[in-house]
């Protein structure tokens, strides 16, 4: 049996400059993190040798890989030809459509297992490339690179988009007191609404043509150093600030990124200690993020009782290997 633990991100600025409908015009950037929610993907031997079982939110028994319904376990498989023998399961500490990347955890908490069973050893880089090729290049999902990144390397980093296609990952590097207070003053609620990210991302990618929107991208850019200026000078305050500039910007991007509910909602986090926030993921429903010093957060948790709060922490080590244990 082998066992992968695969983060899920936040992502807290520049998030749709990922998208190659804008990266291959001006360079993207992104400032985010893994946390300590994680997908995890087991794989053992399945007693029929003939047959390939695989155990997500169905059960699917198929003899070939060709025949799986679940896409990205399909391409996965056949990119290592294996025609049976094998049972695959996922568990999730957070549900999909929610705004945290679950989709590329589990394509790169699936690829390092399938690597490991083949006895073959894959980098961070490796293993983020090889699931952006599979769910953009071959799956044609209209999303972004981030969270494959994010999934993999884990930590604090900012990560670029080149107008070439490259990608590079730049580790974050705080004072000890720094980074717990960041991650003191970070709080979590869900709002629910579990969502596709696909038909926003779609909206999103067709208004990357139109200069107001590319505007809004490249200062969401911008601002990634700014954040990263402010974390750095131990300015903490600004990281709030700049979080709620980023997301003004967001909501420019596509119609159905923010609504009222949302809107009303952000506006008490604002009214209760909140210095920024924003909606994780593409946008719809999912996890609300706030920036709020950690002395004001019961009251914010208060004033937000009706929707559940949820505690996290950083995650600094990416996809890993947790458990293996190989038949003789």
């Amino acid at each position: 049996m082998i066992i992968t633990r695969t983060p899920f991100r936040i992502s807290f600025v520049g998030g749709g400059s990922d998208l190659e409908s804008f990266y291959a015009q001006f360079p993207g950037a992104v400032l985010s993190t893994s946390i300590n929610k994680y997908m995890y993907i087991s794989s053992h031997k399945y007693f029929e040798s003939d047959k390939i079982r695989v155990k997500y939110s169905q059960t699917e028994t198929v003899t070939r890989a060709e025949e799986l319904q679940h896409p990205i376990l399909r391409s996965a498989l056949k990119q290592f030809n294996i025609e049976g023998g094998i049972e695959i399961s996922s568990i999730a500490d957070v549900p999909s459509g929610t705004g945290m990347g679950s989709s590329s955890s589990f394509t790169v908490g699936l690829l390092h297992n399938l690597y490991t069973w083949n006895g073959q050893f894959a980098s961070k880089e490796i293993l983020a490339d090889n699931a952006c090729d599979i769910e953009i290049n071959q799956l044609h999902e209209p999303i972004g690179k981030q969270d494959q990144y994010a999934a993999a390397y884990g930590g604090l980093n900012i990560i670029r988009f080149n107008t070439n296609g490259t990608v590079r990952v730049e580790p974050i590097h705080l004072k000890k007191d720094t980074y717990e207070t960041l991650e003191d003053n970070l709080i979590m609620f869900y709002y629910g609404n579990q969502r596709s990210a696909s038909s926003i991302l779609a909206e999103q990618k067709q208004n990357t043509s139109q200069a107001d929107k590319q505007k809004s991208l490249i200062q969401m850019v911008q601002l990634v150093d700014d954040l990263k200026d402010c974390l750095y000078a131990d300015n903490l305050n600004q990281f709030g600030r700049i979080l709620h500039e980023n997301w003004l910007l967001k909501k420019e991007l596509a119609s159905q990124i923010s609504n009222k509910e949302i809107d009303d909602i952000y506006e008490i986090a604002l009214r209760n200690g909140a210095l920024g926030g924003k909606l994780l993921g593409a946008g719809g429903g999912g996890f609300l993020l706030f920036y709020c010093e950690k002395e004001k957060q019961v009251n914010l948790i208060k004033a937000l009782h009706k929707l559940q709060y949820f505690p996290f922490k950083f995650d600094q080590e990416g996809s890993k290997i947790i458990y293996t244990e190989y038949d003789n």
